[in-house]
């Protein structure tokens, strides 16, 4: 990698942090402004995480791994036509929102439907699944929320186009004026009613389209905001419906696999969501606390990893273009290290300030977010290498490996989930947690000697030697957040982290800086190249 590719990357990868990190925090502010409105157990949270869900799930079927996967490396090839690829890409966007408006009715249309197909319904007793009530209410919220599918469609559309074209920016930018606008909502919806939310024959009409509306309204904010953009990127969009000998075959076929691959990505969503919802009773985790436990896994995945490969693909997709395997290969195995080595650090602090974030949420839920939140983050390396791997058969375009691969984990976490639904409510969402972390185990495994056949040897010993290390560091990381959350009541009744907002979030800073420090001082302390060479990145990037 030559100096300035490393600083291209650099910087692209900074600037991409940064917008996902004030995006995060927003949405994190949300997250917790959401289970303050409706809490994290009970009828009103566990419908309305239900059904703020399905548009993503809808989203992902219809566009959401095909236009990541795929459009980058099609644009990037597009550019070296006489016109830089404006032409490819007007009809690119012409025929993607005309297929998106279509799905985003559809769906919409389809809402009692896709609620029956994602939850359980109640047995006899009454005790397991979503009462007829709830389906109701589910389905109310579902029809405002499920028209954000063309919305999020458009976003990652728009989006993935401003990518390849270097423009790195606007798209985690964008999720900051979502996050506001749900904020927004939230704070309207609690000014204007006053009802017992966690009871399903409560709300009217007017609640649902506050709460539901505005998060709608958020999403599309999130896409639009992104045409502001193209300017900066030299496009000029016009509509273009020529669609025949654009060279949007190549695309498509492109896309073939990694559509098939997001079908059954998303009968594994299906599965997992009907047996969470087995669980939704008034005291035990269910939808909502799996959202949130999720969200919280999600946070340094998407900080550092996303941004940080996102930055890559752009790169690695033109090292394959041009095949320039060795590159690839070269590029592959830094953003490994660097993936590991940032969520070894990242898996031992959610653990440690699991309690703290769970009082942050919900003061009546603390323990059930925080044992679902560790359950998944055992999980969180290897789901954070693996998605290194997948944007490398993504930038070859292997997509076929990829569907197998999914096809694979899908189906070791659908047994894994058939078991946990047999399980007593308090535990199937936990159980849950740790099938998807086993999972992930399993497809880094066997997505490792699939890639290896593809690019050649990925340098696994030295990789290991790295990994080993970053365990030792993150070993004495975490005895070190475990004692001091110990001595703020962690692991009691009542406590310094336990007792109110404001205890936690201190806790978390408490907690969790000595982890840093322990951990960045054990990795300098053995001298790991990985850690100096980040160390320096940073203070150069903070310096500038």
């Amino acid at each position: 990698m030559t100096t300035a590719d490393g600083q291209s990357v650099g910087r692209a990868s900074l600037v991409l942090a940064a917008g996902t990190i004030v995006s995060r925090v927003l949405g994190f502010i949300s997250a917790v402004m959401l289970t303050t409105t409706l809490g994290a157990l009970g009828s009103g949270a566990n419908t309305f995480a239900l059904a703020n869900q399905l548009p993503n799930n809808i989203y992902a079927i219809v566009a959401g791994g095909v236009l990541s996967a795929v459009l980058v490396p099609q644009i990037v090839r597009a550019s070296v036509n006489a016109d830089g690829g404006q032409q490819f890409i007007n009809r690119l966007v012409t025929i993607g929102i005309v297929v998106f408006l279509i799905a985003g009715i559809v769906a919409t249309l389809a809402a009692p439907l896709l609620v029956s197909l994602y939850t359980a319904s109640a047995d006899e007793s009454g005790t397991r699944g979503f009462t007829p009530d709830e389906v109701s209410l589910a389905v109310s919220f579902a029809y405002w929320c499920l028209p954000q599918v063309l919305f999020y469609a458009l976003y990652t559309l728009f989006g993935e186009v401003l990518n390849a074209r270097r423009v790195f920016g606007p798209f985690t930018w964008a999720p900051a004026v979502n996050n506001l606008v749900a904020i927004g909502g939230m704070v309207a919806f609690g000014l204007m009613f006053d009802a017992d939310v966690s009871d399903a024959t409560a709300w009217t009409p007017a609640m649902i389209a506050v709460l539901a509306g505005t998060a709608t309204l958020g999403v599309a904010a999130q896409a639009f905001v992104l045409t502001f953009f193209w300017r900066r990127a030299g496009l000029q969009y016009r509509p273009d419906f020529h669609w025949r000998g654009s060279g949007l075959g190549a695309t498509g076929r492109a896309a073939g696999w990694v559509f098939a691959m997001i079908i059954v990505m998303q009968a594994g969503g299906v599965v997992q969501t009907r047996v969470a919802s087995i669980a939704a009773t008034p005291d035990d985790a269910s939808l909502m606390v799996m959202r949130t436990a999720w969200l919280l896994f999600m946070l340094p995945h998407s900080i550092v990893v996303v941004s940080l490969v996102t930055a890559y693909l752009t790169r690695m997709s033109t090292h394959a273009r041009d095949g320039d395997r060795e590159s690839v290969r070269v590029d592959t195995t830094e953003a490994t290290r660097l993936t590991v080595l940032f969520m070894i650090l990242a898996t031992v602090g959610l653990v440690a300030v699991a309690v703290p974030f769970g009082r942050i949420f919900d003061a009546a839920a603390i323990d059930q977010i925080a044992i679902v939140l560790i359950a998944f983050v055992v999980g969180l390396v290897p789901f954070s290498v693996y998605f290194v791997m997948q944007r490398v058969f993504y930038a070859i375009d292997d997509t076929r490996t990829a569907f197998w691969l999914q096809a694979a984990h899908t189906l070791f976490f659908i047994i894994g989930a058939v078991f946990c639904s047999l399980l007593p409510t308090a535990w199937i969402v936990p159980g849950i947690g740790l099938v998807t972390s086993a999972a992930a185990f399993f497809q880094m495994i066997i997505g490792g000697f699939a890639l290896r056949r593809r690019i050649g040897s990925l340098d696994a010993p030295l990789i290991a030697r790295r990994t080993a290390q970053f365990i030792a560091a993150g070993a004495a990381s975490l005895l070190t957040g475990l004692l001091i959350g110990w001595s703020l009541g962690t692991f009691g009744e009542s406590g310094f982290a336990r007792d109110t907002v404001g205890g936690a979030a201190a806790s978390i800073a408490i907690i969790g800086l000595p982890m840093i420090a322990i951990y960045a001082g054990a990795l300098l302390a053995m001298r790991v190249p990985d850690a100096t060479s980040a160390v320096a990145l940073v203070r150069r990037r903070l310096n500038r």
